[in-house]
């Protein structure tokens, strides 16, 4: 599922031109030391000088510095950073000697080079992008990182957090400028964006203190923080009075008018959108934008019809799986009837009301914690990081939508959240519920993700900056897999599930390059997916919309775990009894989130290592 990780600025921010750096001076750099050890003392100050642009990474990261401020969206604050940027590799380039360097720092410093590539492929782009849809993009995610991220626990971190809700308000509005600039350039998300931004935009400022009704989400936390502070005495009724009508303030007269500006441009603006969703190919330079997403997305240079390909055959051998397990249960017809059957029949069902969410939310928690159990058998290196299961905020929550998480910080202040849409419990089946606990939580996105931001060995950048969808995607999808030969899926129901989930991932990569590279319609996809497996309708339709939106991004999870695989067997071919699973895992997880083509140095490295031991 779907990661939600605040201000990954190196890699996906739209970034603007800097033609003058090429005239800047480069530093010289000096260092006592060896060669590598400057290098990775080095790559710690460039990532203390990245942060400086992103107050909420900051915050993220379990830092309190900047912590007042919400992450500056203008074209100018972009156009600095990617200056930044471009200079601070020109610098690396000039004073350390890749060729002399070992391994491990050659590693790093292809890492950096990366992050460039990416940047200047996102700036090349810009006018190509998405700014404001309704896949957790800024409008629902400024005020979900602002709820869930920033603490409050003095009397300064309140103020902070009044201050960072009219942040949000001129955040917006450089958003609204970032979208109609890009609509004027001919590129709009599809009609059903423009109705989930109008809506998300609404909820949020409905209800106390916008108008009589009840409190708003954004109430709800200034009046929890504030009770928290009040019953810590560490501030006075009198305080709690004078900032509470701060709040109100920064809510009334900064917040909800940029989310009314948002609203009058896009119920607007509404009327130029084509009734029928249309991939990016439509788009001017569509065809070189989804082609560049592809190769971001999944880190390799398959073109679209390569991966189509790919998808097409591990649907096919997904699906003779599958009638395995219809023989195991004694379902008697066709596997289009047994995927009506599980997606129809109550038994697989929880109640579509409360108690059914909680129930859902129960049994999730239940299956991380005995998988937790399991993990010393097949790691050596494990996440110190707490996790919890938790609901989505009803501003924000839509029916069928993906479950997502949401990382901690690095010291485990903050626990990783594994969110659940669960206002709509007919698109939730049981079948698929330990897989999805497995891929979010662990040993997948949250055992990946804690493991890398816990790392000493490699430099912060990596750790703790570093976003890449095939590997973090590719893992959480290959920890499903893992999760059968650790003794998961028992019910061979739940195992249909783990494989529906697979199936649908396959699916990914047919619909993804059906819709942006030969196109395919909403509707032709959404019965595509339909036709080849057990998914409501609900939740494929929200799915194939959401593949409308995040052009490539589908694609990383199949391509990513594929590559895992294959390099799983390849070490196991090459070293025979001597091949050992937990180092295998340990050297995967060991080098934080990477290319898939840096991932398999690193397993080559570790294969030669173990032959000469």
């Amino acid at each position: 599922m779907k990661i939600r990780i605040a201000a990954l600025l190196l890699a996906s921010t739209t970034l603007a031109g800097c033609d003058a750096i090429a005239a800047a001076p480069v530093a010289t750099i000096e260092c006592e030391t060896e060669q590598a050890e400057c290098l990775n003392m080095w790559f710690d100050e460039k990532f203390e000088e990245y942060l400086a642009f992103s107050p909420m990474m900051q915050t993220s990261l379990g830092r309190k510095t900047d912590y007042d401020k919400i992450d500056d969206f203008s074209e100018e604050a972009q156009r600095e950073q990617l200056e930044w940027l471009r200079a601070a590799t020109a610098e690396m380039e000039a004073n350390f000697d890749y060729d002399e360097l070992p391994p491990a720092s050659k590693i790093s410093y292809d890492m950096w080079r990366y992050n460039l590539e990416q940047a200047e492929r996102a700036w090349e782009f810009r006018n190509q992008n998405y700014v404001l849809h309704q896949m957790g993009s800024w409008q629902s995610g400024l005020p979900t990182f602002l709820l869930a991220q920033h603490n409050v626990e003095d009397e300064s971190d309140m103020e902070a957090f009044i201050a960072r809700i009219g942040g949000i308000g001129t955040a917006m509005d450089q958003l609204l400028a970032q979208a109609q600039a890009n609509a004027e350039a001919g590129t709009r998300p599809p009609r059903f964006a423009y109705e989930a931004v109008i809506q998300e935009s609404k909820n949020l400022t409905t209800g106390a203190p916008f108008d009589d009704g009840e409190p708003s989400a954004m109430w709800e936390g200034v009046e929890r923080h504030l009770a928290s502070l009040l019953e810590e005495d560490a501030i006075t009724k009198e305080r709690a009075d004078e900032l509470r009508a701060e709040a109100r303030t920064a809510l009334t007269e900064e917040f909800a008018p940029a989310y009314g500006r948002v609203i009058e441009w896009f119920e607007k603006d509404i009327e130029n959108t084509d009734a029928e969703a249309k991939g990016v190919s439509a788009l001017p330079n569509g065809e070189a934008f989804y082609a560049a997403s592809l190769k971001n997305m999944t880190t390799t240079d398959l073109t679209a019809d390569e991966i189509h390909e790919i998808g097409l055959a591990e649907v096919e051998r997904i699906q003779g799986e599958m009638r395995g397990i219809m023989d195991e249960v004694g379902f008697e017809g066709t596997l289009q009837e047994f995927f009506d059957f599980t997606r129809s029949d109550p038994q697989f069902f929880y109640p579509d009301n409360e108690a059914g969410a909680q129930m859902y939310i129960d049994q999730a928690t239940k299956d991380i914690d005995a998988m937790r159990e399991r993990l010393p058998e097949y790691f050596g290196r494990l996440p110190k990081a707490p996790l919890e299961v938790r609901r989505v905020e009803a501003f924000r929550e839509q029916d069928g939508a993906a479950q997502h998480y949401q990382p901690g910080t690095p010291d485990g202040s903050r626990p990783g959240v594994y969110y659940a849409h669960l206002s709509d419990m007919t698109s939730m089946p049981k079948t698929e519920l330990e897989t999805i606990a497995y891929h979010e939580g662990i040993p997948g996105h949250h055992m990946q993700i804690s493991i890398a931001q816990e790392l000493e060995s490699i430099p912060k950048f990596r750790s703790q900056g570093s976003f890449n969808s095939a590997f973090i995607e590719g893992w959480a999808l290959y920890s499903e897999h893992l999760a059968k030969e650790m003794g998961g899926f028992e019910d061979p129901y739940s195992d249909f599930g783990r494989l529906a989930n697979e199936l649908w991932r396959a699916i990914r990569l047919v619909v993804d390059t059906g819709i942006h590279s030969k196109g395919w319609s909403e509707e032709e996809a959404v019965q595509y997916a339909l036709e080849n497996s057990p998914t409501q309708e609900t939740g494929a339709r929200s799915e194939i919309q959401r593949y409308f939106v995040l052009p490539g991004q589908a694609t990383s999870y199949k391509i990513g775990m594929l590559r895992i695989q294959e390099l799983r067997a390849k070490a196991e071919r090459e070293l025979g009894d001597d091949f050992d699973i937990r180092g295998f895992h340990d050297t995967v997880l060991g080098g934080g989130t990477v290319p898939l083509a840096i991932l398999e140095q690193q397993v080559e490295q570790w294969i030669e290592a173990q032959k000469e031991s």
